[in-house]
């Protein structure tokens, strides 16, 4: 996600409101200070030069020509110095005071609210590295932000509808203007399932990311696993008109993998609906296996309409739902389903992935270690 804005533009640090007044104060007030003490450094040594030439006249016996020459000396010694002290100084201050007074800044802006502002990348190394930090953290933090402002505005999308039905069809009947028939009553509890299954969805996913949902991982073989699921839906599949067939040829022998039964029958069921949806009457979906030295990979293809390029990086994003007009049925659900599956995988320790061409068919594959 990139910002809205150039850095550097604007100062030492950038963000919404172009960089505050009291940043650009911060630098200043540091210099100053910075002056001030090598300033007080160089009158001490300026006048402590002038007691140290007088007092070694005195104790080595020398006249006034010879106090001179000692002051004279050490005054070019004391100028000398700040010089280079001063140089130094400002060196350091550009590399290091200055770096540091940029982050302090966009620190106090961060904290009141400002997740847009962003740290010029200057300084050495290790002040480089920190803005780059700072710079990163900012802009996960402005990622997370926008994505929990998409997350509400979806939620109150989804709830809407199914709370509009349910609450036209209760007031039409206590109204009058629709008779209490089972159509209308059976309607209404659907709308209620609806919601169910939405706020269960959320549940799941919620715990699924934050890694707090349980799972009872167990050793069971990838074959039975095809093949129970294909017997699940072969009615469904049949009632569509679309082949549902098992390929595990390439597993001359059993393969065995750990995880949570369950829960892989889910995300691959979820798979399965969506294959189904998106499929036309005579056509074709595949369960397959596919063993690869330490790992199995399970795939759910078929040869449907198939996913347009723009889309595949949205698709195991929450509430994603395409292009409705691809979905045979014109209904593609919650949008949950891609995004719990990938979280149920990633959380027993696999990973899943999708291709597709528009027009010829998608392919799902989820990729576990084999287990022993």
């Amino acid at each position: 996600m990139k910002p809205d804005h150039q850095w550097g533009t604007h100062g030492p640090w950038t963000g919404k409101h172009g960089g505050p007044p009291w940043g650009r104060s911060s630098s200043r007030f540091l210099f100053l200070r910075f002056l001030g003490m090598f300033g007080f450094m160089a009158l001490f040594l300026f006048g402590g030069m002038a007691v140290l030439a007088f007092l070694l006249t005195k104790l080595f016996g020398g006249d006034g020509q010879t106090a001179v020459l000692i002051w004279i000396g050490g005054i070019a010694l004391v100028l000398t110095l700040p010089i280079i002290a001063i140089g130094l100084a400002i060196r350091a201050f550009r590399g290091i005071a200055m770096p540091l007074a940029d982050v302090m800044s966009a620190a106090d802006a961060v904290a009141s609210g400002d997740l847009t502002v962003r740290v010029n990348e200057r300084g050495p190394g290790e002040f480089t590295r920190l803005a780059k930090s700072f710079n990163r953290m900012t802009q996960e933090l402005e990622l997370t932000d926008q994505q929990r402002r998409n997350l509400t505005a979806d939620v109150a999308h989804e709830l809407r509808t199914p709370l509009h039905i349910i609450q036209g069809n209760l007031e039409g009947i206590l109204d009058g203007v629709y008779e209490p028939t089972p159509d209308h009553l059976n309607s209404t509890l659907d709308e209620t399932r609806l919601l169910g299954r939405l706020v269960e969805d959320l549940r799941t996913l919620s715990l699924a990311e934050s890694g707090q949902l349980q799972l009872d991982t167990e050793s069971f073989s990838v074959t039975e696993l095809l093949h129970d699921i294909a017997t699940t839906f072969s009615g469904q599949a049949e009632a569509a008109g679309v082949d549902l067939v098992v390929d595990d040829s390439s597993l001359n022998q059993p393969v065995v993998i750990m995880a949570d039964i369950t829960r892989m029958n889910q995300v691959i069921g979820n798979l399965l609906v969506n294959a189904l949806r998106h499929t036309e009457q005579g056509g074709t979906i595949t369960l397959a296996g596919i063993r690869e030295a330490n790992r199995v990979r399970l795939q759910v293809q078929d040869t449907g309409s198939g996913i347009p390029p723009d889309d595949l990086t949205f698709v195991f994003d929450r509430f994603w739902k395409g292009d409705r007009s691809r979905s045979r049925e014109g209904s593609d659900g919650s949008g949950l389903g891609l995004p719990i599956a990938k979280q149920l995988i990633e959380n027993q320790g696999g990973t899943i992935a999708v291709e597709s061409t528009q027009g010829q068919g998608t392919t799902f594959t989820i990729a576990f270690p084999v287990s022993g």
